[in-house]
């Protein structure tokens, strides 16, 4: 990944003397050496802005600075609000506003006016949002002391919010194909979505990819069959299959390497010139962070790389997931989530196996290898990013993934079990009415409030369904919803 750091910019003005504003620039600075410890990239202490100029310098340098991820700002004193009109109007960086305090406590025996003068960041950062609601600027508001483990894990969060960011603006899907035939939630206005996200998201033929696939070497089979055999338990005698999908998957990624595509998606129902659908190919894929979408759901193919992006370490357990079927015995409503080979295997419980299976989906001259295993159990979200007509909506659940109920020994493909909150039935009634697809991005890494960052940032609708969710608020909440995004 390439190495990406935040600035930290402090509020304050000429007012109190030198003495403080030294005092300031001290503090500003141990706190972000220190927050840089624990954070997962790196706050690096820019300057205590006392005039326009020099908050619109700071800001014109991060907008054009590559490494430069967003901007944390913080009034250590009272900084008057209407210096910082230009520069907040022209970022062009995520924002994050850090309402916080150097001390923790009130110093009983020693506060002052001098200590009042230096310690009003409760005074100084509610000018500073003041102008942040004026100008209508997107931004994160975390409050806390500045020490406390909640503040830092909310940083954190916020830091891998922006990695998305970054991951989204410079999104390029490769479609192997089209969609699926007659499908209409993948679908969706491509031009919109560069403007409003970044993504480019073109076509390359089929044939394009087989002519790849013919040119791969064998030695090459050979290094990356290793690998399979290495990280996944091997069951199946048919080792012509596995070669095929590492023929397939290095294919592809040279393809998407050479075009700078860091997601992907393909239908069975354009297989030409090709034996297999990808199954592994696809899953090993994804495990390295490439996005995946299956019947051309181009959509949810960058969704997925995006939180991949999020995650710890800048790939962490989120993957292509498809709702197939319920399981409705009363007091034990779950899902079950799947999908025909391709799932992500950073969701698995256990080491996964290398399995070939019959598929009876699309025009597979052999069967497909893939890997096969259950899902670990934990909090999650389900994410959908549907196309409204005229505007984008990010629909995320709250979920409560299980182990599996029962072993399913016939069905040959990885699977995920969760429960929907606030429980299956209002779920999926919420899910319905919202608009959300069969297919998501399913994530143990990333949570609603990381996403609900994201499209604030990104200026796209935004519906979280969760514990406290029932039909008859959300009904009202996309009907206000509807309003407000058509006059936008």
């Amino acid at each position: 990944m390439k190495q990406y750091e935040f600035w930290f910019v402090v509020g304050s003005q000429f007012l109190y003397g030198q003495d403080v504003l030294d005092t300031v620039a001290a503090r500003a600075e141990e706190m972000a050496e220190a927050l840089s410890k624990v954070l997962p990239y790196p706050l690096v202490y820019k300057v205590t802005a006392k005039t326009n100029k020099e908050i619109s310098d700071v800001v014109k340098e991060a907008n054009y600075r590559d490494e430069c991820a967003g901007i944390i700002t913080w009034c250590h004193t009272f900084s008057p609000s209407k210096m910082w009109i230009d520069g907040l109007r022209d970022l062009q960086k995520p924002w994050c506003h850090l309402a916080t305090q150097y001390n923790r406590e009130i110093p009983n025996d020693e506060i002052d006016m001098d200590f009042m003068n230096l310690n009003q960041a409760a005074h100084g950062d509610r000018e500073h949002g003041f102008m942040g609601a004026r100008l209508r600027k997107p931004r994160k508001v975390i409050a806390g002391f500045w020490q406390d483990r909640c503040v830092q894990e909310r940083l954190a969060k916020w830091q891998r919010v922006c990695m998305g960011v970054i991951a989204s603006r410079e999104m390029k899907v490769m479609r192997f194909g089209d969609n699926m035939r007659e499908v209409a939630v993948t679908e969706g206005d491509k031009v919109e979505t560069q403007i409003k996200l970044g993504w480019q998201v073109n076509t390359w033929a089929v044939g394009d990819l087989v002519k790849e696939m013919k040119a791969v070497t064998e030695a090459e089979v050979d290094a990356l069959y290793e690998e399979y055999i290495s990280q996944y338990d091997v069951n199946t005698d048919n080792l012509a299959a596995i070669r095929y999908q590492a023929r397939e998957e290095i294919a592809m990624k040279k393809m998407m390497d050479r075009e700078g595509c860091k997601a992907f998606s393909n239908t069975f129902q354009d297989l030409y010139g090709m034996q297999q659908l990808p199954g592994l190919a696809s899953q090993h894929l994804m495990s390295l962070g490439y996005g995946y979408g299956g019947e051309g759901d181009w959509k949810v193919s960058a969704m997925t790389a995006i939180l991949k992006s999020m995650g710890e370490g800048g790939n962490g357990a989120s993957g292509f997931m498809e709702d197939y079927t319920y399981h409705l015995v009363e007091g034990q409503e779950y899902s079950l989530g799947a999908h025909m080979l391709e799932v992500c295997p950073s969701l698995a419980a256990d080491k996964p196996r290398i399995e070939t299976h019959h598929l009876g989906i699309g025009m597979n001259e052999k069967d497909p290898a893939r890997l096969v295993f259950e899902g670990k159990a934990g909090k999650g979200i389900v994410a959908s990013l549907i196309d409204m007509g005229g505007r984008l909506r990010l629909i995320v659940q709250d979920i409560e993934a299980v182990k599996p109920i029962m072993p399913m020994p016939n069905l040959p493909v990885a699977r995920v079990m969760w429960r929907a909150l606030p429980n299956l039935t209002t779920g999926v009634e919420c899910w319905i009415t919202a608009g959300g697809a069969h297919h998501t991005v399913l994530s143990y890494d990333v949570d609603a409030e990381m996403l609900r960052d994201w499209a604030r940032i990104m200026d796209i609708e935004f519906v979280h369904i969760g514990a406290d969710t029932t039909p008859e608020k959300l009904e009202e909440e996309l009907l206000v919803k509807d309003l407000v995004w058509k006059l936008k």
